[in-house]
């Protein structure tokens, strides 16, 4: 379960377009006027169920909680839960991640986690137009330009084209040391979860780190092949065994999400 609550971490590590400065604060670049065209909205929730190969070890909430303002920027709050566990070792973690609505910068992002004996809290603020970001009120660290952080990368995963055999490369994890964030597409598939049945894009996340997503991993996220990208599969291959996530049920948004100009981001 340990490794599952890491999997599912490291998949949200964010990132941007290979291209992009590494520490240049975003004042340096044309900020945004309007809100971000996004295919989610307040109220979006995904309810998931964990597995350890064949076993039911716990379930994953992923919510769109409303909009909030954070230092004068309005902002999406997002919160993403893990509960479960097996017999010695229980996980409840939550992760809250607050992203401007304009650039879907991570302006704060909370950790509350508790892993077995192992209990955690700590709190980001990003500041982009700064270039920095603060860890529990310690001393300013640099950050990218339009930085990301581990609740918020699957949202932005969302607002991109992904076409099968192309493979995406990203700078934008508020931590610089740990880019790129690399997603190949693999391929479309048709899957049956608790949810339902889905036409899904496969995507293959490859960080730079060891673990489940590094170079040599056999991860995969299915995300439904519509303009929601919406995750409804995940499968990683550990040397102790599988883990798998499937989504179990999907409440959309009381307020339909705008994607019309999603394509020409």
């Amino acid at each position: 379960m340990r490794s599952l609550v890491l999997t599912l971490l490291a998949l949200a590590m964010p990132a941007s377009a290979q291209d992009t400065a590494i520490v240049a604060p975003l004042a340096l670049v044309p900020a945004a006027s309007a809100r971000v065209k996004v295919p989610f909205a307040t109220g979006e929730r995904a309810d998931y169920s964990v597995k350890y190969g064949p076993f039911s070890v716990g379930s994953g909430v992923m919510e769109v909680i409303g909009l909030d303002t954070i230092r004068g920027n309005e902002t999406w709050h997002t919160i993403f839960r893990v509960r479960g566990g097996v017999p010695g070792f229980r996980v409840n973690d939550r992760m809250e991640s607050w992203m401007d609505t304009r650039t879907l910068s991570s302006l704060r992002h909370r950790q509350e986690l508790s892993e077995g004996s192992r209990e955690r809290e700590r709190q980001f603020e990003i500041f982009p137009d700064r270039g920095i970001y603060t860890e529990d009120a310690g001393d300013p660290k640099p950050t990218v330009v339009f930085p990301l952080d581990d609740g918020s990368f699957l949202y932005f995963l969302r607002t991109i084209p992904l076409e099968v055999g192309k493979e995406y490369s990203f700078d934008r994890y508020f931590r610089p040391d740990r880019n790129p964030v690399r997603i190949r597409v693999i391929r479309k598939d048709t899957i049956r979860v608790p949810a339902g049945t889905y036409a899904t894009v496969v995507v293959q996340p490859i960080i730079n780190a060891r673990g489940v997503f590094s170079e040599n991993g056999r991860a995969e996220v299915w995300l439904t092949d519509d303009d929601r990208r919406l995750m409804v599969q995940m499968k990683s291959h550990l040397k102790f065994g599988s883990l798998s996530l499937y989504l179990k049920s999907y409440r959309p948004s009381a307020t339909p999400a705008d994607t019309s100009s999603l394509a020409k981001q």
